[in-house]
């Protein structure tokens, strides 16, 4: 049925404006008649008017936080009884300018009938399929507010979790960079004064051999190192963009001590929390699968995925295809079977996820503690290298002025 844009008066005096299906317009008059109104003005929307309804210029980008400050707000909202498009007009209000040219067109697009989801997904980036699927949940189940806490909810831990992993890598990272520029002062700049007056009187030992090469290879081909630094550049991401060399990657990533099973417990604790969310938000496993699978991150946890919801749309339980992959820890796969055996599988997985949260929490100590010594080590050992660069000849000079 065509599309008719209306405008009425209510019993209460007050001036409504809309969208309604109907079969023409005495049936739309019939309709807003109906509900206690007073239809002013029906014309049919065209084709253009509704691609136009659902397009809103994309001047700002909405963060993160600001998309899930903006979902609490209207899941609150909601909870207080309002209705979705006066709670979309009261949280417009105090809006910033990036979630207000959002919440203008999810205004727009409500006022013309369309679902939220259905606004969202037209919106596009940073409402991606997670979203978008949550709220076709809330829209289905008729529990917009309990689903948009819990979307909430997802989207702030998803957020805690990445300032978590940020706070455990900023402080390897500065002792990596501190790593490589002093050995990179110590053999191009120090060494060589220290060692060229020498080179003429005396057989150099190997490691100042290696130490003034290195140099003498720096400073004479420095601009095709720059150039080689960034054809290396562009060839990796060529061949990590093939989606088996991805995968090979990724399964490498953990299989690789500390990385490993940081990035294993990250990816889990993940799924669990988005499976368990979307399945208790009323979306079939298989949807929650396909949505879960985007968000680990990781292109062999996500194959591994794929082969899981193979499995169960033939109608195998999802804790064996789970177990077979090899990439999941026993405690999830043990998890999802006590939850289809009881079928309770949604709270299951939402009770477990706080366990694997506080396992990413305990990864995240481990790499944070482990990793500066590791590069504390190899820093130490540069160190020593380039020390005996230096020492080793002079020592030897000393024996042959004696």
């Amino acid at each position: 049925m065509p599309d008719y844009r209306f405008q009425s008066i209510t019993n209460s005096g007050e001036v409504r404006s809309g969208v309604l299906k109907g079969r023409d317009r005495a049936d739309v008059v019939r309709q807003l008649s109906s509900q206690g109104e007073t239809a002013t003005k029906v014309n049919k929307v065209k084709q253009s008017e509704k691609i136009a309804s659902l397009t809103s210029p994309r001047k700002r980008r909405m963060s993160k936080v600001e998309m899930s400050t903006m979902i609490r707000e209207l899941a609150t909202a909601q909870e207080a009884g309002l209705p979705l498009m006066l709670a979309l007009r009261t949280i417009r209000r105090q809006a910033s300018p990036a979630s207000g040219e959002v919440l203008d067109h999810f205004i727009q697009g409500v006022e013309s009938g369309h679902p939220l989801y259905k606004v969202a997904a037209e919106w596009g980036d940073p409402f991606d399929d997670l979203i978008v699927g949550m709220l076709r949940a809330a829209d289905a189940s008729g529990q917009m507010s309990t689903i948009l806490h819990q979307l909430a909810d997802l989207m702030d831990r998803s957020l805690e979790l990445k300032r978590e992993l940020l706070g455990a890598i900023i402080y390897p990272a500065i002792i990596a960079g501190l790593i490589g520029v002093s050995g990179i002062v110590l053999v191009t700049v120090l060494v060589p004064r220290l060692i060229e007056p020498l080179a003429g009187q005396m057989t150099l030992p190997w490691p100042t051999v290696i130490v003034m090469g290195f140099a003498d290879f720096f400073f004479n081909w420095w601009i095709w190192i720059i150039v080689a630094f960034g054809v290396l550049i562009i060839a990796w991401r060529s061949w990590i963009s093939v989606p088996e060399n991805r995968f090979k990657f990724d399964l490498l990533k953990l299989r690789m001590p500390l990385l490993g099973k940081l990035l294993r417990d990250v990816a889990v604790a993940r799924f669990t929390r988005t499976l368990g969310t979307l399945t208790s938000a009323g979306l079939p496993i298989l949807d929650g699968l396909r949505i879960t699978r985007d968000t680990l991150g990781n292109a062999a946890l996500a194959d591994a995925i794929d082969k899981v919801q193979d499995q169960v749309s033939s109608g195998k339980p999802l804790a064996d295809p789970l177990e077979k992959s090899g990439l999941f820890p026993p405690l999830l796969v043990q998890v999802v079977n006590l939850g289809e055996r009881s079928g309770k599988l949604e709270e299951m997985l939402l009770h477990s996820a706080t366990a694997f949260d506080r396992q990413v929490n305990a990864s995240l100590k481990l790499f944070t503690k482990a990793l500066p010594p590791i590069l504390l080590i190899v820093m130490a050992c540069l160190a020593c290298f380039v020390l005996a660069a230096i020492l080793l000849p002079l020592l030897e000079l000393q024996s042959l002025v004696k």
